[in-house]
C-alpha cells in the first residue's frame, strides 16, 4: 500500500514522501497515529504542498543555525582542572562539560551536536567541533588549564 507521510518516520521515509508499506502497517499504526495518509490522487497534490513548506522550514532553519555558527566561531572557553605531578588529568573534559561551559557563555548547545573523538586528558589548546546541522558546523577553541 502506498502512503504519503504527514510526519518524518525513521528508517521509512521523511515527510511529503510517498512510501510503500504493508497494509496491516499502514491501516494498524500510520494511519491512526496520523503520521500518514493512504496516497490518492487528492495526496498526491497535498504532497508538493507539504515539501515546499518542509524546504523553506529547512531552509530557514539552516540560515538561523549559519549565524549561530558564525557567533560560535568567535567563542573561546576556558576550563580549569586539576592536575597531578606530570601534568595528567584527574578524570578527562567530556562532551558535557563543554556543553556546560557553552551554556555559561550564552549557548544552548546539546552535548549530543559537540563531536569528541576521544575525551580529553591533557592540557593544552583544543579546536572543538559541533555539528549544528548536517551541512553546517562550527569550531570552538577550548582552553585546558591547571587549576
Amino acid at each position: 500500500m502506498d502512503v504519503l507521510l504527514i510526519k518524518d518516520v525513521e528508517n521509512l521515509g521523511r515527510e511529503g514522501d510517498v512510501v510503500a508499506v504493508a497494509d496491516g502497517y499502514a491501516r494498524n499504526y500510520l494511519v491512526p497515529r496520523k503520521i500518514a495518509m493512504i496516497a490518492s490522487a487528492e495526496t498526491i497534490k497535498l504532497q508538493e504542498k507539504i515539501r515546499a513548506e518542509r524546504v523553506a522550514r529547512e531552509a530557514a532553519e539552516q540560515r538561523d543555525f549559519e549565524e549561530l555558527a558564525e557567533r560560535l566561531s568567535n567563542v573561546s572557553v576556558t576550563t580549569p582542572v586539576k592536575v597531578g605531578e606530570d601534568e595528567q588529568l584527574y578524570g578527562s573534559v567530556t562532551t558535557q562539560d563543554i556543553a556546560e561551559l557553552l551554556k555559561q557563555e550564552g549557548f544552548e548547545i546539546d552535548r549530543k551536536k559537540i563531536v569528541l573523538e576521544n575525551p580529553i586528558k591533557a592540557l593544552g589548546v583544543y579546536a572543538i567541533e559541533i555539528r549544528l546541522h548536517p551541512e553546517v558546523t562550527a569550531t570552538v577553541k577550548l582552553w585546558v588549564v591547571k587549576e
